[in-house]
């Protein structure tokens, strides 16, 4: 039968056989997904074993993902307050201010003289009958400085810094920031596992993948010794298991994306009630269709590249008696 439709095509004009091409892939793609029905316990167990295995580097992914949405939020954040010196006028502060609010790297500044330093320190402190009593003032004038979002990583911010305090009127600058390198030195961490886990797990899809067509090429070992003996191509033959392949990462890439849904609701609403005891608003951010769609394109092509392995290696080894 393929023998007498390989010398039919033959004779067919170019735009007959790229016709002819596409409707013979059509025909079997869907002969794949009638063979998938035919085993459905087996297929159903497949597909979601790959769903979970997939499930597992996309759901660090997101994590990776909202890590870094909550580190940027904090950056833009981060701030640099600047100890004017003592005895300086409120004109000689203004001009200070002026000049700062130039700079490329500034954002925005706030400034707090020393009345309202104190206000609020009485206010904070609950020593505000004790503070009545100083003499003076002790604190000092303070410019906040947010810088822009080009200049809110440590390296940035730390340059900036060195630059204000080159001003006369800035007696010392203040960068906490320590933290925030903690913080991002935790998010690289976090990718780089990211990554050995992906590769591990894309490893098992494959393995996973190229056991289940060596199964599905056994169980019809006869009826490619037929197609065989009766002149089929190697192309031919290969063609449905590799098409099975694929339907197994699409489906499982699909299921993953189910998870991860699934997942980011039940935790986004834990998350939720936390935060709202912190009076703070936060939200997870789940996998994007552009992302779902990244990730059942890689489901497909590992389910393609565990297919033709298998077939490779197995259907050789099958020859007609």
């Amino acid at each position: 039968m393929a023998k007498h439709n390989n010398i039919t095509q033959s004779k067919l004009p170019m735009s007959g056989r790229i016709v002819m091409f596409f409707i013979r892939h059509i025909q079997q793609g869907m002969s794949s997904i009638g063979e998938l029905w035919r085993n459905p316990l087996s297929s159903v167990m497949t597909m979601a074993v790959l769903g979970v295995s997939l499930s597992l580097p996309a759901a660090l992914q997101v994590l990776v993902k909202n890590a870094e949405n909550i580190t940027q939020s904090w950056n833009s954040a981060a701030e640099i307050s600047l100890f004017i010196n003592e005895g300086r006028s409120e004109q000689s502060i203004q001009s200070l201010i002026s000049r700062i609010k130039v700079f490329r790297e500034v954002e925005s500044i706030d400034y707090i003289s020393r009345e309202q330093a104190l206000e609020e320190f009485q206010r904070l402190s609950g020593f505000g009958e004790a503070l009545s009593y100083l003499d003076e003032n002790p604190l000092p004038a303070v410019v906040t400085v947010t810088p822009s979002l080009k200049y809110s990583s440590p390296t940035g911010a730390r340059e900036l810094l060195r630059r204000l305090e080159r001003e006369p009127e800035v007696s010392f600058g203040r960068l906490d920031i320590e933290w925030l390198e903690r913080l991002q030195a935790m998010v690289r961490l976090l990718e780089k596992t990211v990554l050995a886990i992906a590769a591990l797990l894309v490893l098992a899809v494959v393995l996973v993948i190229g056991n289940t067509i060596r199964l599905a090429i056994m169980n019809r070992r006869t009826e490619i010794e037929i197609m065989k003996l009766v002149g089929a191509t190697e192309a031919f033959i290969q063609r449905p298991f590799l098409y099975t392949g694929i339907w197994y990462g699409v489906i499982g890439g699909l299921l993953a994306w189910i998870i991860i849904n699934l997942l980011v609701w039940y935790l986004d609403g834990a998350l939720a009630d936390l935060m709202g005891l912190y009076g703070s608003e936060l939200s997870l951010q789940s996998l994007t269709f552009a992302e779902l769609g990244q990730l059942v394109l890689l489901a497909s092509f590992l389910g393609w590249l565990g297919s033709y392995l298998s077939v490779r290696q197995h259907l050789r080894k099958i020859e007609p008696s």
